[in-house]
C-alpha cells in the first residue's frame, strides 16, 4: 500500500472519529474501542474533555485503559457497569446489514461486552471495511486453551481453515489470557446462521462474528461521510 493511500486511510478514519465523538453528551458512559480507528476517537474525546466536556469512558482492552489514562479521560472497570451510553469502536469489515468482522486487534470478548452493554453503539470505519459479503477477513475466535484442540475440530466440522495468532514468533495471549484462531470460511452466506453455531461451541470463549449489536456505521471515504443504520 502507498504512504499516499495509507494517509488517506488514515485521515478518512479520523473524520469519521471525530463525527462519532460529537455524539457524545454530558454525564455520557462512553465505550472505548481498541485498534488504530478507535485510538483517534480517544484522542478526540480527550480534547473534547479538554474542552470541558466531563464524561467517564470503559475500556475494551489493556491498552486502551492506556491510552484513556494518558489522555486523562476518567475511567469506570468493565465489570463495574451495568450499561454504557454511547460506544465507539472500529470494525474490519462490515456490510449494509451492519453485520461485522472485529477482532483484527485481539480483543474481541471486551469488545462483544462493550457492544451488548451500549444503548448506542457506534462503528467508525475508512471506505475499505464495507464489503457486500463479510468473510475476505478470516473471522477471529478467542479460545480458552485447555479447549484448544477440541474447539478446532469443532471448527473444521463447521468447514473453517483455522490458524493459531502469533505475534513475534510467539503464541498470541489475550488480556483475557486465552489463545486466538483466525478462521477462513470464506465469504460467509448467512451470518447469524454461522453466528449461532459458533456460540454452542464449549469452550469458545468469544468469536468476531457481530451481529445486532451496532447501531449505526460511520464510514468517511475521502471528504464525505456515509451513515448506517439499522434497518
Amino acid at each position: 500500500m502507498s504512504e499516499k493511500l495509507i494517509h488517506f486511510k488514515e485521515q478518512e478514519k479520523i473524520l469519521a472519529a471525530k463525527k462519532a465523538v460529537s455524539l457524545v453528551k454530558e454525564g455520557d458512559i462512553v465505550g472505548l474501542g481498541t485498534g488504530s480507528t478507535a485510538t483517534y476517537a480517544i484522542q478526540e474525546l480527550a480534547n473534547r474533555i479538554k474542552d470541558g466536556l466531563n464524561v467517564t469512558g470503559v475500556c475494551s482492552s489493556l491498552k486502551t485503559e492506556q491510552l484513556a489514562m494518558a489522555a486523562d479521560i476518567p475511567i469506570l472497570a468493565l465489570n463495574k457497569v451495568a450499561y454504557i451510553n454511547i460506544s465507539i469502536d472500529g470494525a474490519d469489515e462490515f456490510t449494509e446489514e451492519l453485520h461485522l468482522i472485529k477482532g483484527g486487534g485481539g480483543a474481541l470478548f471486551r469488545e462483544k461486552i462493550v457492544a451488548s452493554l451500549s444503548e448506542n453503539s457506534i462503528i467508525i470505519t475508512d471506505f475499505s471495511k464495507k464489503v457486500k459479503q463479510l468473510g475476505a477477513f478470516k473471522v477471529p475466535i478467542e479460545i480458552i486453551p485447555i479447549a484448544y484442540t477440541y474447539v478446532v475440530k469443532q471448527l473444521e466440522k463447521l468447514h473453517g481453515i483455522v490458524s493459531l495468532r502469533y505475534t513475534d514468533d510467539a503464541i498470541f495471549i489475550t488480556d483475557n489470557q486465552n489463545f486466538i484462531v483466525d478462521v477462513d470460511f470464506g465469504l460467509i452466506t448467512n451470518v447469524s446462521e454461522l453466528a449461532a453455531e459458533l456460540n454452542q461451541i464449549d469452550g469458545l470463549l468469544a468469536h468476531g462474528l457481530f451481529v445486532n449489536l451496532t447501531s449505526k456505521v460511520i464510514m468517511a471515504k475521502g471528504e464525505e461521510l456515509y451513515f448506517y443504520d439499522v434497518k
